[in-house]
Formats: C-alpha cells, sequence, structure tokens
C-alpha cells in the first residue's frame, strides 16, 4: 500500500502507507518529539482534528495494548484513536514487548485511521517550526494515486480545524460517575468510604483517562461532566473540587466562551479549582485574560518548566497549540512557572482563592512523573478549604 501527504504549502511527499487502506484524513499537521508515548498520544482527545507526525525514527517497537474484559489498558487515554491520520519515518512490523497484542499498523486498520512511513520527518519538523501548522491531508491507496492538485484545493479550502468546537466533539455528552477501580489490575484502590469524602467534578474538555485515574487511587469519586454543564448542575452535584481538564482546539472559541467559561466565571470562589492545558487557558479567560496560537506548539514528553516559587526546573509532557498571553494576566492571578525555551506560561495560581492550573500534563501518560504531586496538592487544598465557601 503507498500513501501521500500534502500540506497547503503545497508539499507533496509519497511514502509506505500502513492503517487504513484506501482512506484519507484532513487535519492541522503537527509534531510530537516523545521517544515512547505513541499509543497514548494517538488515543489523547487534544489531539482531535490533527495529523500527528512522532519525530523519533522508529515507532511500533514494543507495540500496541488492547481492551481485555471490557477494561481499557493503561496506554488508552480515552476509548478510540483521535488523532485523524498518523505520520512516522519507519514503522515496526513485528514489536518485541509482554504485553504486545497487536502492532501499530493493527491498531490504526483495527480504528480505521490511515498512516504513511518511509517519508523524510526530519524535513516535516523542520518546515514546521520554521513555518508554523499547516493544514494537511493524508491518503492511503492501493490502486491509483489520488490527483495531488484536488487535494492541494481541498487541503486549501477547508477551514482549520481551529474553527471547529473541537471539545464538543470529545466531551462526554452526559454525566458519568466513574468507576472507583484502578484499571491496571481491576481492583479496588481504596475503600469506598474513603472515596466518598472527596467528591470531584472534571469538566471534561478532553480529559486524558489518567487524569480520571490519578483522582480515583488518590481516595476520590470522580462526576464526569459535560464541556458545557452549568453552573446550577455542578452545584447540585456539592463536589469538594472542580478540574477544568485538557483538551483540543481553541480555547476562545464562541461555544468554549458561552459554556465551559461562563460556568467557571460563576463558580469561581465558591469551590477549589485546578486547570490542566486547556483548564489553565479556560481559567485564564473566565478571569478576563486572553490566549493565542504558538507557532507549533508545544508536544512531547521532555518540556522543561521552571517553578518560580521555588526555582526548581521539572520535566513535562505537553500537548497543546494555544498559550496564555503573559501581557493580559489578570492582576489577581500570579504566574508559577514558565517554559525555559521559549518562556512561555506554564503555571498560575490566584492570589485569593483556592484555584491554581499548569499548562502542562502532571499525569504523564506518556512522560515523566516529576509532577504527580500536584494531585496530592488539589486534593489537599480541597480539604483544607472550608465547607462555608461552598
Amino acid at each position: 500500500m503507498k500513501a501521500l501527504i500534502v500540506l497547503e504549502d503545497g508539499s507533496v511527499l509519497h511514502g509506505k502507507g500502513f492503517g487504513a487502506a484506501d482512506k484519507s484524513a484532513f487535519g492541522e499537521f503537527v509534531f510530537n518529539t516523545g521517544m515512547t508515548g505513541y499509543q497514548e498520544a494517538l488515543t489523547d482527545p487534544s489531539y482531535n482534528g490533527q495529523i500527528l507526525m512522532m519525530t523519533y525514527p522508529l515507532i511500533g517497537n514494543y507495540g500496541c495494548t488492547m481492551p481485555e474484559n471490557g477494561h481499557l489498558p493503561l496506554e488508552w487515554q480515552s476509548n478510540k484513536i483521535q488523532a485523524e491520520g498518523f505520520v512516522v519515518r519507519e514503522y515496526c512490523p513485528l514489536p518485541a514487548h509482554r504485553l504486545a497484542t497487536k502492532t501499530i499498523d493493527g491498531f490504526l486498520k483495527e480504528q480505521d485511521i490511515p498512516g504513511i512511513s518511509e517519508i523524510d520527518t526530519r524535513a516535516l519538523t523542520i518546515k514546521t517550526r520554521q513555518y508554523g501548522t499547516l493544514k494537511s491531508i493524508i491518503a492511503t491507496y492501493t490502486g491509483s494515486a489520488p490527483d495531488t492538485k484536488k487535494l492541494l484545493e481541498t487541503v486549501r479550502q477547508t477551514p482549520s480545524p481551529d474553527t471547529t468546537n473541537l471539545v464538543g466533539e470529545v466531551s462526554t455528552p452526559a454525566l458519568v460517575n466513574e468507576k472507583t477501580e484502578e484499571r491496571k489490575n481491576g481492583k479496588t484502590a481504596v475503600s469506598p468510604a474513603l472515596m466518598r469524602e472527596k467528591i470531584m467534578v472534571v469538566i471534561d474538555c478532553g480529559v486524558k483517562n489518567n487524569i480520571i485515574r490519578e483522582l480515583v487511587t488518590r481516595g476520590c469519586s470522580v462526576v464526569r461532566a459535560p464541556y458545557n454543564i452549568s453552573a446550577a448542575e455542578i452545584d447540585k452535584i456539592k463536589p469538594d473540587g472542580i478540574l477544568v481538564s485538557n483538551g483540543p482546539g481553541d480555547p476562545a472559541h464562541p461555544e468554549i466562551i458561552a459554556t465551559t467559561v461562563k460556568t467557571i466565571k460563576a463558580l469561581a470562589g465558591k469551590y477549589p479549582m485546578f486547570g490542566i492545558c486547556l483548564g489553565q487557558q479556560i481559567l485564564v479567560l473566565a478571569f478576563g485574560g486572553k490566549t493565542y496560537k504558538l507557532k507549533f506548539g508545544h508536544r512531547g514528553a521532555n518540556q522543561p518548566v521552571k517553578n518560580l516559587q521555588d526555582g526548581k526546573v521539572y520535566i513535562t509532557s505537553q500537548n497543546h497549540g494555544f498559550a496564555v498571553d503573559p501581557k493580559s494576566c489578570p492582576k489577581e492571578l500570579e504566574i508559577t512557572g514558565i517554559n525555559v525555551n521559549d518562556g512561555t506560561v506554564e503555571a498560575m495560581r490566584h492570589k485569593d482563592l483556592p484555584i491554581f492550573s499548569v499548562q502542562y500534563h502532571p499525569e504523564a501518560s506518556p512522560g515523566p512523573w516529576d509532577s504527580k504531586y500536584l494531585f496530592d496538592n488539589f486534593i489537599e487544598l480541597c480539604l483544607n478549604e472550608p465547607t462555608s465557601k461552598r
């Protein structure tokens, strides 16, 4: 099977196809610098609307894990592949790992996602860093090659995925009470009595499964809520805290401003809050700040973040294309972390209210565990906050 990818600047690259046959997909072309974690990346809802390329040259050498007895493996960050297409230098057809039950080719085939290999991913990375993220189409074919001129015309005429409410496509449509069990072994992580002590609402803007796991294994009863849940609906739940999750797309999309941002505005000061990635951007918008689109974003498991409070540098997992505009930062919010590479805002806290956020992913999956302590900090904040303020 052959494949090609067409970028909006007119570039056309031909390679070897894998995954879904005779399938085309449109999306924003982005790259991830992680050496491992391709399955976590593919299933991360933040990649909705995007063609994902891995910069590490060999992908698939440890295979993929599949659901067993109704339980998703730890590598699955949602119940399906979220990226529109997959781009690699070389994929491994013969993985070697005791837990692997499927190849990366088989995984993409099963999910009907096209992939392309045997192309110069380094050149594509350089192009993206120079010119920014580009719209693209990836196509696999077993017969004659598609008309590249028509594909280029389609790419250029199709609006950017950011103009769509991508969050609405990946968020839960209704309230979900997450099972109080650790999915790795199917056993209850802590006693049900302890879990009833802390009720956390996770506003699902495209939440990764490991965020849910981190809360559950710390004794929380988690209610996953739609991105457009109202403040009144959350009040009925009477949570101990609210986590605003990661997710795809533009945080300032009109539908997000009218729903998620509005809800956060109404509840700020009533409940402790923790924002992760898109969640940080939504919190800033709720307090009157602004966000902007990065040239090519941060996607990988090796982003250095300096904590401005203690001077320590943490290596973090990241996946975002937008960031907080520091010049617009409301006076009641304090910037507490910056990216060592480019100085972008990585962490914030409210000076008076029990609210804080990070631009990176403390739940990892994939990536380092340096920042998992933030979940402990959040739960401690919820326990110490007087209930009279809720």
